[in-house]
């Protein structure tokens, strides 16, 4: 973070953010607005007047998480007069009042829908009568739109390109938290993409609950497509990755565009949830074994290089031992590189809690490590059979322990493993590296 010339005397403001790479937009787009304000905006809480935790709400390990957290972040708090703590996010959208009067260790709560006023939310809770927000962002000029989030912190980037959901899926709390689909205008999207790039992103990775949908809210006849083909065209924009594609999203349009231009990576990130065509009708869901496999292979047929992920759910009501084993056949068959396994977990409020036949804990948990370990093999096996082929990869410097690390195209941030290089790469750089061995998901390569 750039050396501030505000106020020393101004209150100090620390974020710690919980969930998915949607919350960690939520935050910057938080962190931008203090930053655009006469309030100082720093990176360790142990430098921090007032903590913001952006908090996930999704599902029950989410919400215990968040509670923990805030609770570590509470003793924080008492340890020394005048700090505050604000809780905000999904998890507050989420539980609301009753939230705020089980949690009563927090100064203030902050929706969701009420981020964009962070700012005042701060002023109030620290006291400052003072506190300002900015008009502009500093950088910003008469003819350059403002920005309201901050700059890239690394080569690779997240675009939300929508918010909210249409979607009734029985399980999912996402629709109550975020309310119905929104989807943000492309020339919108342009300048931020701009903005991310110029502040040093060489990849832009695009996020929503369900991309796919992009478009639908707008007037005119624009597509995801669209919106990828025109990122893509963008100067300095190295790679464009596309996450969070609903099945009936994976048009012929789509990729086309995807397979046109060389700067996409060829990469879908598809939730499928399950491939019993039974238990997808139970989670208002459509689609069956067959047609996925028939929309791989659709895929395959326009990139047969594509790399693809995707998500299932294990022991969701009703499921029986004849579905699991049509999931775990439907994985073998379908090749995925990566397959996230999660075991159904009831939500207050959803559909699905009230459904009959939820199977066992222990049962939704010994079906999702079947899942686990099918998924693995294939996986480990994919990635295993890059061996010996060139990758071009991102680097992000180094790790933790001094290990130069990156990733290849086919590697999505924080979710698909790592590529260890065998020598120092300067952040940001693109090389061209041989895989000479695998840890798991994890290539070893050397540079070219």
């Amino acid at each position: 973070m750039a050396e501030s010339t505000k106020p020393d005397h101004m209150a100090r403001v620390a974020f710690v953010t919980l969930g998915c790479p949607k919350n960690e937009v939520d935050s910057d787009r938080m962190m931008a607005a203090v930053e655009s304000s006469t309030l100082l905006l720093v990176d360790d809480i142990a430098d921090a007047d007032v903590v913001v935790l952006n908090t996930c709400g999704f599902i029950q390990d989410a919400v215990e998480e968040g509670v923990e957290v805030a609770m570590e972040l509470a003793a924080w708090r008492d340890a020394f007069p005048d700090r505050k703590l604000v809780i905000a996010g999904c998890m507050v959208s989420r539980y609301g009042t009753d939230l705020e009067q089980s949690l009563t260790e927090a100064d203030a709560f902050v929706r969701v829908s009420d981020e964009a006023g962070i700012v005042s939310v701060l002023a109030e809770v620290v006291g400052g009568d003072e506190i300002a927000l900015a008009s502009s962002t500093p950088s910003a000029s008469a003819d350059e739109p403002v920005v309201s989030r901050m700059p890239a912190s690394g080569p690779s980037a997240y675009l939300q390109i929508s918010d909210g959901c249409f979607r009734t899926c029985t399980y999912c709390t996402i629709p109550s938290i975020r309310g119905p689909y929104r989807s943000r205008p492309l020339p919108e999207l342009l300048d931020e993409a701009r903005f991310l790039i110029e502040t040093g992103a060489r990849e832009i990775v695009l996020i929503g609950q369900d991309t796919s949908a992009w478009g639908r809210d707008l007037p005119g006849s624009e597509v995801l497509a669209d919106v990828v083909s025109r990122l893509a065209g963008l100067d300095g924009l190295s790679w464009l990755r596309v996450m969070y594609v609903q099945p009936d999203g994976v048009t012929d349009e789509l990729l086309a565009a995807m397979a046109a231009q060389s700067n996409v990576c060829r990469y879908l990130d598809i939730p499928l949830q399950h491939a019993s065509a039974d238990v997808l009708k139970a989670m208002h869901r459509s689609g069956s074994s067959a047609q996925f496999l028939g929309m791989l292979e659709r895929i395959r047929s326009y990139m047969p290089d594509a790399v693809v992920r995707t998500s299932v759910i294990a022991g969701f009501p009703g499921e029986t031992s004849a579905d699991v084993n049509e999931l775990i056949r439907f994985i073998q068959d379908a090749g995925f590189d990566y397959v996230g396994v999660f075991p159904y977990s009831p939500e207050d409020g959803t559909v699905a809690a009230t459904l009959p036949g939820l199977p066992a804990k222990r049962t939704r948990i010994a079906r999702a490590q079947r899942l686990r370990d099918a998924a693995d093999k294939v996986g480990v096996e994919a990635a295993a059979a890059r061996i010996g082929s060139v990758v071009e990869v991102l680097s992000e410097g180094v790790d933790e322990e001094g290990v130069p690390v990156g990733r290849w195209r086919g590697q999505a941030p924080e979710v698909d493993g790592i590529v260890l290089l065998d020598r120092e790469v300067e952040p940001g750089d693109i090389v061209a590296a041989r895989v000479i061995d695998t840890l798991g998901y994890d290539l070893e390569a050397e540079v070219l």
